[in-house]
């Protein structure tokens, strides 16, 4: 169960001042890095028939296959840092704490495209040649879903999947705990995880119990037991559970589309309970839309919005959410 939301909410809804658009330029970041191994892994011949798919129309000749393998080089040159940063940081004890801190009490109550519309003005201030709005990103990946003809939950985890990033303006550390590929905490840190070398810095990485292949877990214990590193779709993930009607699948996707070390390299499947392969098989369904939707068509907000306030009020009804 997510731990309760017990305090009387703040309703001034005051919100940090932070930097929104360098938050969204390292997601960007990150989010290149995963496109581009998941290209190689297609080139490579270790890709699954999905990813193929989504693929297809980009085969390269030797060349251009040298140019995408740079490209991949210097994208994960500029997120070595953030990741760093994150691996030294994500403990275990830093993990308890945030879920204290931010799921014990509500900071702001909004509905759903409210929260939508808040994002817009924290993260999106005035790029205007070279951006879309935060809104319409969400649109492209929820009208991406709708027109392949899946299940309205599906298409609403698309529009709301990246919702949590509120939390770095409800007092994150950093952009560390907010964005960035996940991973357990409690056990070894799996080499299958994006530089694994700097979790070095991890005091967890020496601890007696903490450093051991399972740590604090057991095999299959079912990732409803695991902790995963805290940022936005964990945040995410514990709301929609606590507040909405979403389906088990739906809060899969939410929580695990970062989880890139479990859905695309295979690791942690000692974890796994009889669930968890159905839940794994909706977390690879949803990744394309996460990653690949963008579109030459600029999706209208205001023409789409009476269909999507719909899915809302399905799902997590007419109330205002607390965050």
């Amino acid at each position: 169960m997510a731990p309760a939301l017990l305090e009387t909410p703040n309703i001034n809804e005051t919100f940090n001042d932070r930097d929104g658009l360098a938050l969204e330029a390292t997601s960007d970041a990150i989010d290149e890095v995963n496109v581009l191994k998941a290209a190689l892994k297609v080139k490579k011949g270790t890709a699954t028939q999905e990813e193929k798919d989504i693929y297809e129309a980009s085969q390269f000749d030797a060349e251009k296959d040298k140019t995408q393998f740079r490209q991949y080089e210097e994208a994960c040159d500029r997120v070595k840092n953030f990741y760093r940063e994150q691996h030294e940081k994500q403990t275990v004890a830093y993990n308890l704490k945030a879920r204290n801190t931010f799921l014990s009490f509500t900071r702001a109550e909004m509905t759903i495209w409210e929260a939508m519309e808040k994002l817009n003005t924290l993260i999106d201030e005035s790029d205007p040649d070279t951006s879309l709005s935060q809104i319409e990103h969400l649109l492209q990946s929820a009208e991406a879903i709708r027109r392949d003809g899946k299940p309205r939950w599906m298409q609403l985890t698309g529009l709301i999947h990246d919702l949590g990033k509120l939390l770095f303006f409800f007092g994150a550390e950093g952009q560390w705990d907010v964005v960035g590929d996940t991973f357990p905490v409690g056990c070894a840190f799996d080499r299958k995880i994006i530089y694994p070398d700097t979790f070095a810095g991890n005091s967890d990485s020496t601890d007696p119990i903490y450093s051991t292949k399972e740590g604090i877990y057991t095999p299959g214990c079912g990732m409803d037991n695991v902790m995963l590193s805290w940022g936005h779709d964990e945040y995410l993930y514990h709301i929609a559970k606590a507040q909405s009607t979403m389906p088990d699948e739906a809060l899969a996707m939410i929580r695990y589309h970062s989880f890139y070390p479990w859905h695309s390299q295979d690791a942690y499947r000692w974890m796994m309970n009889e669930k968890d392969e159905k839940m794994l098989e909706a977390v690879r369904a949803f990744n394309p839309y996460d990653l690949y939707s963008k579109s030459d068509e600029v999706p209208k907000a205001e023409e789409l919005k009476p269909y999507y306030m719909e899915l809302i009020k399905e799902f997590w009804g007419e109330g205002k959410v607390k965050w």
